[in-house]
């Protein structure tokens, strides 16, 4: 039986480095699952769109009977769930579209999934598998020592982290109640080509090109660890294809830097690859007042899917954040077609305690 994976949010950043790996290093067939909101676009998997091996469904996660109607007419083998209101600082100016998409969609997603999975032949059935994709921000906030592994118990302080630990929440729960064969992953802060031009490393590129101010949160302490995208798909297709049903795998980038040092490097790359005609990038860099609920580190202790799946990050942070630079120097005209009429390059996230 040939593979079908169907791919939620597969015209996103994470989602569609997974769709475009698929078409391109694998014989399965792919289906493309994505609402198209702001932060989704044909664009971002428009080589992978010419394969006879794609498909795309415009679906909301939210609405069963059209997700029903995907899976009667496609018959995935497995479903990689990766759509969701991904953006802290979105979630803090309105959290009741994170609610919306990560908490209720994935519920009606998993019992479109449990009957289609349920009606499915016996070998079929056994051989069909649930990766659900979540965030290492369920974690909550590290101290300056420790990392977060599979165990760590859950503390989100966001409305998006709290609404994607609730979603890991009832992964498990159909795991465990209705049997539903599900593994789950844990990732660390992506970073790399289409990544929409909202999140700390597209911002700082494209600001910094454009002439304007370089905003740091607070006092640029805070630590993430960062992991390319492309390292990210490969992990999570190992996870489907070999992860253990029931478990769940931490993946991070073995990069953790302070967001001041991220801005730094990249402002280095530009000096380098874009050099302005007098003085340096770092000159517009720019404190601002911190995000409201900031969590200080993250750190993610990835030995379990190095050990069980013989996965490693092939890319270390500086030669990602190249082939990243460089990637958006190159492709200006996609930031302005994917931004078009939808982000205009404003600060989100300022929504305080009254």
């Amino acid at each position: 039986m040939s593979a079908r994976i169907l791919v939620t949010g597969g015209a996103g950043f994470i989602g569609s480095a997974v769709v475009r790996q698929l078409i391109a290093e694998t014989e399965a067939g792919v289906v493309n699952l994505d609402k198209l909101t702001y932060a989704g676009s044909p664009l971002n998997v428009a080589d992978a769109a010419r394969s006879p091996r794609y498909a795309f469904e415009q679906v909301d996660i939210g609405d069963g009977p059209a997700v029903q109607a995907v899976l009667a007419r496609h018959r995935p083998t497995a479903i990689m769930h990766l759509a969701a209101e991904s953006h802290v600082d979105r979630s803090i100016d309105g959290p009741r579209v994170a609610i919306e998409t990560n908490i209720m969609g994935t519920f009606t997603l998993l019992e479109s999934v449990r009957a289609y999975w349920g009606a499915l032949p016996g070998a079929e059935r056994d051989a069909f598998r649930f990766h659900h994709v979540s965030t290492d921000e369920v974690f909550g906030s590290l101290g300056p020592t420790g990392q977060f592994t599979e165990t760590t118990a859950y503390d989100p302080r966001s409305p998006y982290s709290a609404s994607k630990a609730a979603s890991d929440h009832l992964v498990r729960a159909w795991h465990h109640t209705y049997g539903l064969p599900i593994v789950l992953s844990n990732c660390s802060n992506n970073y790399g080509p289409y990544q929409y031009p909202e999140k700390l490393i597209p911002v700082l590129i494209r600001k910094a090109l454009a002439g304007d101010k370089l905003p740091i949160y607070g006092k640029g302490d805070n630590v993430r660890d960062w992991l390319y995208v492309e390292d990210h798909a490969r992990a999570l297709r190992l996870v489907l294809e070999r992860g253990v049903i029931g478990e769940s795998y931490n993946i991070g980038g073995n990069a953790e830097r302070q967001n001041l040092e991220v801005a730094c490097t990249v402002c280095a790359l530009l000096d380098e690859l874009a050099p302005k005609p007098s003085g340096k990038y770092e000159s517009q860099l720019a404190f601002v007042t911190d995000r409201p609920g900031h969590d200080w580190r993250y750190a993610i202790d990835a030995t379990k899917i190095a050990d069980a799946l013989g996965w490693q990050p092939r890319e270390t942070f500086e030669t990602g954040l190249r082939r990243t630079v460089r990637w958006y120097i190159e492709n200006d005209d996609w930031c302005k077609a994917v931004t078009a009429d939808k982000y205009g390059g404003e600060r989100l996230g300022t929504a305080r305690r009254p």
